[in-house]
């Protein structure tokens, strides 16, 4: 009988132990805020060492600024996006009316907190995670450089 309770005993343990791992592993893929802050900042030095055209390829190549469902991307205060760290196709197009599926314009908040206070977190949206291709719930630091402005977001999942 004492065997049978610590057999049971032990496989609860096991069991509790692989849903905490699997909890872990999961937060692992997404990236933290402090982390889009930090690459964002990062951007911002790459920008003013090396100027926007290098910085622009680097960002939308995404090796330097991309991490898991992180990465950078950099817009005129137009709309027009100028790199993208998830989807290279955007670049150079006029986004100033996206929409998120609830009808939530996603650009213009970022424009007035980069113009109105340099940096700062945006309000919530729904966007498409590029690593689970669903529509979740983010929200996106970004940091004005110049007459440009950066952002990198995190999903709230």
């Amino acid at each position: 009988m004492r065997t049978l309770f610590f057999f049971r005993h032990l496989l609860s343990l096991l069991a509790l132990t692989g849903v905490l791992a699997h909890g872990a592993a999961l937060a692992a893929d997404q990236g933290t805020a402090a982390e889009a802050e930090a690459m964002v900042k990062k951007a911002a030095a790459f920008i003013k060492a090396n100027g926007n055209e290098k910085a622009f390829e680097e960002i939308t190549n995404g090796k330097t600024f991309k991490d898991r469902d992180l990465y950078v991307f950099a817009y005129d205060f137009t709309g027009k996006n100028l790199a993208h760290g998830a989807n290279p196709k955007l670049v150079g197009k006029d986004l100033s009316g996206l929409k998120d599926p609830d009808g939530k314009m996603i650009l213009p908040p970022l424009v007035e907190i980069a113009k109105s206070k340099g940096k700062g977190w945006s309000e919530t949206f729904k966007f498409r995670n590029p690593t689970t291709e669903k529509m979740e719930p983010k929200v996106v630091y970004v940091e004005r450089v110049g007459d440009i402005f950066l952002g990198c977001g995190i999903y709230k999942n």
